[in-house]
């Protein structure tokens, strides 16, 4: 863990614990790859519930996608449920400046008209270039913009958190 970052299984039960009394029973999870994909399943256990799972990719839907070209590992989305009028909890490793999170709802509307849209995220860094700000998050970091705080899984789906040169 770097200084100044919270760890990472810290910050999901954090999350977990403000979702717990919230969440609709029934919502679905909707991760985004591939931290939120990460954290989407662990959630999927932790909040009671029946929580039907998906996982997005917003690698085509992102506004900077002409600049910053396709990058490597391109997923396929997969939503095993009715979008359309469904509650939704719509989750992410960390939240800056808000075009992921813009690009996945995008790529939901695609899919149907959503009846509620949450954003629960680990880690909200500030800095938003977009109005979005999450109905659930584990912990609250500033950092430095030239640097990226990232989530990486072990093999037992360990969580950890570290920092990197943007």
């Amino acid at each position: 863990m770097d200084a100044g970052v919270p760890d990472a299984e810290r910050a999901l039960e954090a999350l977990a614990a403000r979702m717990r009394p919230a969440v609709a029973h029934d919502a679905a999870f909707v991760g985004i790859y591939s931290g939120g994909a990460w954290i989407a399943e662990r959630l999927a256990t932790m909040i009671p519930g029946t929580h039907p799972l998906g996982f997005i990719d917003v690698s085509f839907y992102r506004d900077d996608y002409a600049r910053a070209g396709l990058k490597p590992n391109v997923k396929r989305t997969a939503l095993p449920f009715e979008v359309g009028g469904a509650s939704i909890v719509l989750i992410d490793d960390v939240l800056y400046t808000g075009r992921s999170v813009r690009a996945a709802i995008n790529e939901l509307f695609d899919f149907g008209r959503p009846g509620r849209i949450e954003l629960a995220v680990l880690i909200d860094r500030g800095g938003r270039e977009l109005p979005y700000e999450p109905t659930y998050c584990g912990a609250r970091v500033a950092v430095a913009r030239n640097l990226s705080i990232a989530l990486s899984r072990d093999a037992q789906g360990r969580l950890s958190l570290g920092v990197e040169p943007a």
